[in-house]
């Protein structure tokens, strides 16, 4: 029977204190989740089967890859995605939602203080010494004023929830933030394959992000239907798929630098009938390589003189040079503190705990308890760097503890989180088990003029080796479909029953 499956649903390395997103500790669905928990019931192993290897069918029509630079040979992989999606409740993504807008909203003041009056650095509230050893601070950048002193428009802050319920922000990401081209696929997928439970389980869309972008990356210019452009290392960069899928959804210009020049202090596009001017980039090139003039002067990927077309409000770059700055996982321990400065409220996400290790009695409590402590650098993405204690060997504590030491600046540690699982079809050939699998969010968060969005829901991330905290894709992790979910009550408001309606309405139209 397909309820069988359930019966040894665990995670054969943790303990029945973990918080689960679709099940409640008596086994019991959460309220959101009853139409998918009953749909997993009432489904036999080959038809969920056959479901799963449609989902496979349509990543590879679809051409979904993500790259992966340490493998030799064919460094493209198809996209590791779980049929089963992941369940939020809509009245509690309102909250985050709240949380997430107060947050980039806090941290544009914040960037834009730094470089501009520096009035933090005056109050106390963030060391001085802090910002002057950050290696995204750009001092090229001090004294300018982007369009509507706004630095980082696209922001992908990773949330993870605890064992007892609370959502916390691991970390901000507001230099390139990438991963929102799967979220959007990933909602495609679903459609393509399970369109009958969009009829059930009131699902809210995710497809407005890219008009969304638009209109953003629009509102930096004074122009009505401004030239907007799509800035890429290349094929060879890990996300050239998300550059190229984005360019096409937003009707923008997918360039390399080379396709792009800089005369009289204006951006112009390279055409076969000549040059057009660039009014607005969205460059998914890091801030070190977008100007050789300015920056690393061996780039090849950047365009010569772009940040002077910039300097003089002749091309708006979206996220702004020096928005890094703030992606400092030391800089993140304190932004509790900037919110409360700057927009005078409290946090409505909490942070996790952390501990900063350029404080002498934080660094002696690190490196007394490196076995039970996750250690991150704080400017490494990925995954890569970071010491996860109770998953390590002595000998890699060792040399975590030597590079703590030696530049404990860079450093920051904070608990082990018992983080949340979400049922995973565990991959035993033709045997549809489910089994509890590690999983975080990444919700988009977009702000421009008068605008600030949040994707509804985000990139779910899933760690598909049992046991394993790490859900990046290049280290072994996959995704799932993030399905934000009315309750029954709140699908009678008319209002949100017509945003229900949409999704309901895409996915008829898929079958």
């Amino acid at each position: 029977m397909a309820k069988s499956r359930w019966h040894e649903y665990h995670n054969p390395h943790c303990h029945d204190a973990l918080y689960d997103e679709l099940l409640q500790t008596d086994g019991q669905p959460r309220v959101a989740g009853k139409e998918l928990k009953n749909w997993l019931d009432n489904l036999d192993d080959h038809a969920l089967l056959q479901r799963r290897q449609a989902a496979e069918l349509a990543i590879r029509q679809m051409g979904i890859t993500f790259t992966v630079y340490a493998d030799k040979g064919n460094i493209d992989r198809e996209w590791p995605f779980d049929l089963i999606p992941r369940i939020i409740d809509a009245t509690e993504w309102r909250a985050i939602e709240r949380g997430l807008k107060q947050r980039l909203k806090a941290l544009n003041c914040f960037i834009h203080d730094l470089y501009n009056q520096q009035s933090i650095l005056d109050a106390g509230i963030v060391p001085r010494e802090l910002i002057a050893t950050s290696v995204n601070f750009r001092p090229e950048c001090v004294g300018l004023q982007p369009p509507h002193e706004v630095w980082a428009h696209i922001c992908g802050s990773d949330l993870v929830r605890d064992s007892d319920g609370t959502m916390y922000v691991l970390e901000d990401n507001l230099r390139v933030p990438s991963g929102v081209s799967y979220m959007i696929e990933n909602r495609e997928i679903m459609k393509r394959t399970v369109p009958e439970l969009f009829n059930t389980c009131r699902v809210l869309p995710v497809d407005s992000y890219t008009s969304d972008l638009r209109r953003m990356l629009a509102s930096l210019s004074d122009r009505s239907n401004p030239m907007i452009c799509v800035l890429t290392p290349g094929v060879y960069n890990s996300a050239y798929f998300e550059h190229a899928f984005l360019a096409q959804e937003i009707g923008a210009e997918l360039v390399e630098g080379r396709d792009l020049v800089v005369e009289d202090d204006q951006v112009f596009m390279r055409d076969v009938d000549g040059l057009i001017k660039v009014d607005v980039i969205y460059r998914r090139v890091d801030d070190a390589f977008i100007d050789p003039e300015c920056f690393n002067p061996d780039s090849t990927l950047g365009v010569r003189g772009l940040m002077r077309a910039w300097r003089k409000g002749n091309v708006a770059i979206a996220n702004a040079p020096g928005a890094g700055v703030a992606d400092d996982k030391v800089v993140y321990s304190y932004v509790p503190d900037i919110i409360r400065f700057y927009l005078d409220e409290e946090p409505l996400i909490a942070n996790v705990p952390t501990h900063r290790c350029d404080e002498p009695e934080s660094r002696q409590y690190v490196l007394a308890n490196l076995n039970k402590l996750v250690v991150k650098p704080a400017n490494e993405s990925g995954g890569y760097g970071m010491l996860i204690g109770p998953h390590s060997t002595p000998e890699q504590q060792a040399e975590m503890a030597a590079q703590l030491e030696a530049d404990p600046r860079n450093y920051i540690a904070q608990p082990t989180l018992a983080l949340s699982t979400a049922p995973t079809i565990s991959d035993d050939g033709d045997t549809m088990t489910l089994a509890a699998r590690h999983v975080d969010l990444r919700p988009f968060i977009l702000q421009g003029g008068e605008m600030t969005t949040v994707t509804t829901g985000g990139l779910t991330r899933v760690a598909l080796v049992p046991g394993s905290l790490v859900v990046n894709s290049s280290q072994g992790g996959g995704s799932k479909d993030t399905w934000v979910v009315q309750s029954p009550e709140a699908a009678t408001d008319p209002v949100r029953h017509n945003s229900t309606e949409t999704a309901t309405q895409q996915s008829q139209s898929q079958e």
